[in-house]
């Protein structure tokens, strides 16, 4: 696969929005001559991927020849093309509380298929949705009730997150937060299931399949991974671990600097209380998003509101500056040897992690070698395609799904 057309923004590959957000509000082009960093980020053109899918390969079952075609007609029907919104207020007040290892407060939601909800089919595994850097359960607000039409859906506040606890001095890790979503499948969930991650949440799916793919997770023989969706996988929590591109290379001693600033108390105060204002939020998700009109209000208000909670500072710098995490290059193989079906959407016009960059380039790479690994390239869409196109999402997730409920097992 050829990718042409757009350059990546130079310091966003991987890039939390805010801490992006930050480096384009310090450095905005005065008046003089000379060229900021936001002068720096903006690219032009189109670009194109060949979009090649191919149709899953299940593990121990057997597929139906005409079944993707067949079956692509009833699932982008009136469930995937409507949008059935499900109200905030609906999601708050049915939320509930995990206590994750005896200690942490965890929310969580969770949605019962509304097709049967007394009957329990195993071909229909429960879904998990894991939200991105900066959201929360509310992001998938355009999603729950179209899933749950089918499927037991849960999702989840990763700590330091939503509605989450965020403990002051807990060091935030992308291990940790894998760690947390094995622990709710196993606690909570009990079945195996379809991790659906977007941006960090992604990889955080990624870094939980490949542990549960795993020899130590083939000895205790108790699978909790039964399929994995990727929205826009990040390369790490944060740019450091994009270390193979040379925009990354040419910044990385300013990302260190800014590290260090906000590891002082007072000025990561500022600097914080400065980018969580709603003009910058609202700033940062049209810069995302491909889709303008999806950046309401209520979207600005669902980001901005977990901020104002104790502890969200101390959050907001531990993973900013902290380590990074493996990177979803070095975890696929894993997850490939599994033969774990793979569904990859990734929007175009996404600036934190674009097709063309390592991470892009990787995923849009594994279709024409892995017959189970699916991609779909969403055109005109952005770094969240569940939120920015959620019309575009189910019409390639809701077939995907369900193969599950086509398969034969052996």
């Amino acid at each position: 696969m050829e990718l042409t057309g757009r350059a990546a923004h130079p310091l966003s590959l991987g890039l939390p929005p805010v801490h992006l957000q930050f480096l384009q509000e310090q450095s905005r082009p005065s008046k003089h001559k000379g060229v900021g960093i936001r002068s720096l980020l903006r690219y032009g053109g189109e670009k194109r991927l060949n979009n090649r899918t191919i149709l899953p390969f299940f593990k121990n079952s057997v597929i139906p020849a005409t079944c993707c075609a067949a079956k692509a007609t009833t699932c982008t029907g009136a469930a995937a093309g409507d949008l059935l919104e499900v109200d905030l207020r609906e999601i708050k007040d049915k939320c509930k509380k995990w206590n994750w290892k005896g200690r942490y407060a965890i929310n969580y939601f969770v949605s019962h298929s509304s097709s049967d909800p007394h009957s329990s089919n195993p071909n229909r595994p429960p879904i998990l949705l894991v939200h991105g850097f900066g959201a929360s359960i509310p992001h998938w607000r355009r999603n729950i009730r179209t899933l749950a039409q089918i499927y037991t859906v849960y999702a989840i506040d990763l700590i330091g997150f939503g509605a989450s606890e965020k403990p002051v001095g807990f060091s935030y890790t992308m291990e940790k937060w894998a760690e947390l979503i094995l622990d709710f499948l196993d606690e909570i969930v009990q079945e195996p299931t379809v991790l659906i991650g977007n941006s960090v949440g992604s990889l955080a799916c990624v870094i939980a399949a490949a542990s549960a793919s795993g020899a130590e997770a083939e000895s205790n023989n108790k699978a909790l991974v039964r399929g994995l969706v990727l929205l826009n996988c990040a390369g790490g929590m944060n740019n450091k671990a994009i270390t193979d591109d040379w925009r990354i290379k040419l910044f990385l001693p300013l990302l260190w600097l800014i590290d260090f600033l906000l590891k002082q108390r007072g000025i990561a105060s500022a600097i914080f209380e400065r980018v969580k204002q709603r003009d910058n939020i609202r700033n940062i998700l049209l810069s995302v998003y491909g889709n303008k009109e999806s950046v309401d209000e209520e979207l600005v208000e669902i980001i901005m509101e977990p901020t104002c909670d104790p502890g969200a500072l101390d959050a907001f710098v531990s993973i900013v500056t902290g380590p990074p995490g493996p990177s979803p290059v070095q975890l696929m193989p894993t997850i490939i040897s599994s033969s774990l079906p793979l569904l990859v959407l990734w929007g175009d016009e996404d600036p934190f992690t674009p097709l063309d960059g390592p991470i892009g380039k990787y995923f849009a790479s594994l279709p024409s070698r892995l017959p189970y690994v699916t991609l779909f390239v969403l055109q005109g869409v952005g770094h969240c395609p569940h939120d920015d196109r959620p019309d575009l999402v189910h019409q390639k997730l809701l077939p995907w799904l369900d193969h599950f409920s086509t398969v034969t097992h052996t």
